[in-house]
């Protein structure tokens, strides 16, 4: 028998909020350190200089990725509850008034005016704050913003990200550095891109060419930076 909890575990929305969060830190976690390593390795000779501002960058990459998703996230947060207390108001104040907008959302959803109007009193007596966060402004479980959950998401996977590159700059002999760093970089990425989009049910390729353009450009610009500049550390 199938139930409305198995029915949504079919589907992939639930994952958005998590998923977009560990997939920004994860992408950005590569990306940024695999740059800024092959930066300075396009303008070393030694690996110390490199593996500092590889550590750095990581340390300093994944606290601000957590620390900018919460505050982010919070300031939704502060939004929604806002609107929630806002509501509760109007509801106390003006139920009627609150009645006939919960009615005219459902007539727009293509209900008729009379059943619109039969779904929203059985509704409004059953849970009227509900129903109107839930329809009138648009907040759900699913949508709700959890700041905890996508700092920690972030974070967690800016570092997982970052420390691919950084053994690459621990390992790789640093006269190609930035070679090895462009190709175990592609590689991570293209991973990425499938495990993201097998985790949300989107296409594997359109992830994965978006993934690989944009973090060649990024790579390519820091080594054009590196080269640019000349410099011997």
């Amino acid at each position: 028998m199938i139930t409305i909890d198995n029915y949504l575990d079919s589907h992939f929305i639930h994952r958005s909020n998590w998923l977009r969060a560990a997939v920004l830190g994860a992408n950005d976690g590569i990306i940024s350190i695999s740059s800024l390593a092959i930066g300075v390795a396009t303008a070393s000779t030694e690996r110390d200089p490199i593996l500092l501002a590889t550590i750095a960058g990581l340390v300093a990459g994944a606290l601000s990725m957590a620390a900018g998703e919460y505050v982010s996230v919070s300031s939704q947060t502060d939004i929604e509850k806002a609107d929630i207390e806002r509501e509760k108001l109007e509801l106390e104040q003006m139920p009627e008034t609150e009645l006939s907008i919960l009615a005219q959302i459902y007539e727009k959803r293509g209900l008729k005016k009379e059943t619109a109007l039969q779904v929203a009193k059985e509704l409004t007596a059953a849970d009227a704050l509900g129903a109107h966060i839930r329809d009138e402004l648009g907040i759900n479980e699913i949508s709700q913003a959890k700041p905890i959950q996508a700092a920690l998401a972030s974070g967690a996977a800016f570092t997982a990200g970052g420390i691919l590159p950084l053994l690459v700059t621990l390992f790789a002999p640093v006269s190609n550095m930035e070679y090895f760093l462009y190709g175990f970089t592609m590689l991570s990425l293209i991973i990425l891109g499938a495990v993201s989009a097998k985790t949300g049910g989107s296409s594997i390729s359109k992830a994965i060419i978006r993934i690989v353009i944009w973090g060649t450009i990024a790579m390519v610009l820091s080594a054009a930076v590196g080269y640019m500049f000349g410099v011997q550390v």
